[in-house]
């Protein structure tokens, strides 16, 4: 009888450490995957309590804060270029005294034009984009800084974080643009339409593609 108590005891505290060794093992994934939407990475920080977001507008367009208290709040632009209706979806990192480009943002690699979720564009109708034809649709927008002309990069995967699955062969278009220095430095990246160009700034740089329809 005692042998058979002490067989009990003995299954029942394997069964217990099982049972929490299988616990610990989903919270590290668990862990895991938040550690990968959350890690902190080149244009991912937080927003500080008293810096004011700024929400951009002009003639033909307006920007609408989505998400405010997350690292890089998220923001969408809308407005038109003539007929055609443009909607840019995008975290807005901000400069806070770092050196941006070619350090923080290094230059000849993909980069999400943005901060956590990959930055998206949408076209209601088909365009022309530096004179070369792009469907109507959603996109991810990503980039490659260079110290000369960057290329810009319109993917036909739109739902990605950030530039981490970035492919190739998912690209719709690319075009090489020449980028612009800014007279003063915009801490708060930002996208604007001007004319008929959609262009983003961020420091004291400035890269701009023409739309037509």
């Amino acid at each position: 009888m005692r042998t058979i108590l002490y067989l009990f005891a003995f299954a029942s505290f394997a069964l217990f450490f099982a049972c929490e060794s299988t616990t610990s093992s989903s919270s590290e994934e668990e862990s895991t995957e938040t550690d990968m939407e959350n890690a902190s990475s080149d244009t991912e920080e937080s927003t500080s309590a008293s810096m004011e977001i700024t929400t951009p507008s002009g003639d033909n367009y307006s920007t609408e804060i989505l998400e405010q208290d997350i690292p890089s709040p998220r923001k969408e632009m809308t407005g038109t270029i003539g007929d055609v209706s443009i909607t840019v979806n995008y975290g807005s990192p901000s400069v806070r005294g770092r050196t941006i480009w070619g350090d923080l943002e290094p230059y000849d690699e993909v980069w999400r034009t943005g901060a956590n979720k990959a930055t998206t564009i949408e076209f209601s109708k088909d365009v022309i984009i530096e004179g070369e034809a792009l469907p109507a649709g959603r996109y991810a927008l990503f980039t490659i800084p260079r110290e000369g002309d960057w290329t810009v990069i319109f993917s036909s995967e739109p739902d990605q974080f950030g530039d981490y699955n970035y492919d190739e062969a998912d690209d719709a278009l690319r075009v090489d643009v020449s980028p612009m220095g800014l007279p003063n430095a915009v801490e708060q990246m930002e996208f604007v339409l001007k004319d008929n160009q959609v262009v983003f700034h961020w420091d004291k740089m400035g890269v701009a593609f023409t739309v037509e329809s």
